[in-house]
């Protein structure tokens, strides 16, 4: 892949954030290297492209590295303008985009990280706060979406359809090893009807992390007492 669009992402297969750039550069159709990062043993080009975060992902554009998993998609979607478009051209529903994509990365998916990450009573406040979470996004989701979700495909997911494949695509493994079913499609009926529609796309599917290897590794982080990392 060289020349002048030559591509390279430093991700790991079982971030959620990098998961998020995958599914960008797939909905895009951008040819890609994907290199695999050792969290454990960095490599010394990651340390190099994120010296502040020293985390994946970062997305290497013809030499030049940019990090952080929401930076990069905005980037992917204004360099490349010829194909599907990840945030909506008028400035008021981007304005609404933005602000639940920010929701689900700061306020959701630090709460989910508190749960995995903590014991005790600790992991039951952590429980409601998901919880509460949770009902936020089903209602703010109601608001914005009132015709239910739209019929997605490879060719027209947009950066709130990746944040919540990425979030939400793998619950099964999470339900699985922490015994906690977040996802209720009687409690959060719109929210689960649009993971099952996106988990049925076969670019989905071929980016989402392996269920078993995913069980294997949140088993073995939870035995052992491990944060998650990225």
């Amino acid at each position: 892949m060289e020349g002048e669009n030559e591509v390279k992402l430093h991700g790991m297969w079982a971030s959620t954030y990098s998961k998020r750039v995958e599914l960008a550069l797939k909905v895009k159709g951008i040819p890609y290297e994907y290199i695999e990062e050792d969290l454990r043993n960095k490599s010394p080009l990651l340390l190099q492209y994120n010296p502040v975060y020293k985390k994946v992902p970062v997305l290497v554009h013809n030499g030049k590295p940019i990090a952080e998993s929401y930076i990069i998609l905005e980037y992917i979607d204004e360099t490349w303008q010829n194909g599907p478009r990840l945030l909506p051209q008028d400035p008021y529903q981007r304005a609404q985009i933005r602000f639940w994509a920010s929701f689900i990365q700061q306020q959701l998916f630090g709460s989910f990280y508190k749960l995995i990450s903590s014991n005790g009573e600790e992991q039951e406040k952590a429980v409601e706060e998901v919880f509460e979470k949770m009902n936020v996004l089903e209602k703010g989701m109601k608001e914005l979406l009132p015709e239910g979700v739209p019929e997605v495909d490879g060719n027209n997911s947009g950066v709130l359809d990746i944040l919540v494949t990425a979030t939400f695509g793998p619950y099964k493994a999470h339900e699985e090893v922490f015994g906690l079913k977040v996802l209720d499609p009687e409690k959060y009926p719109l929210l689960f009807s649009w993971v099952q529609k996106l988990n049925e796309i076969p670019l989905v599917k071929g980016v989402l992390p392996p269920h078993d290897k995913l069980v294997a590794l949140l088993q073995f982080m939870k035995q052992n007492g491990l944060k998650p990392s990225s």
